[in-house]
């Protein structure tokens, strides 16, 4: 069997990570964010807790990667985004920053 690529991405309040691994072909994700050396870069982080995505579609993490794959980890929202704009307008703002008139 050949290797693939695929991308590891996580994006931190301070900094974001990306990085370009192979991995042999019939890897799981959970395989994939092993290899990408994402737990040794960010030991601040406990990645083993993040939801795991691909192409914005949370998967599990025993799914098979395919060639081209962008693997995100998904940190816990804050704030509801719902909640987020209903906030905002209660104090005359909107999500782009501009104030209402």
């Amino acid at each position: 069997m050949s290797d693939i690529e695929v991308e590891i991405v996580l994006a931190l309040p301070d900094r974001q990570w990306l990085r370009r691994i192979s991995v042999r072909c019939g890897a799981s994700v959970a395989e994939a964010v092993s290899k990408s050396g994402l737990r040794e870069a960010c030991e601040d982080c406990d990645i083993d807790t993040l939801a795991l995505g691909i192409w914005g579609q949370e998967v599990a993490s025993d799914r098979v990667v395919k060639k081209g794959d962008r693997i995100e980890l998904y940190r816990p929202l804050q704030l509801d985004p719902r909640e987020a704009r209903r906030q905002l307008a209660l104090s005359g703002r909107t999500m782009s920053g501009a104030d209402i008139d």
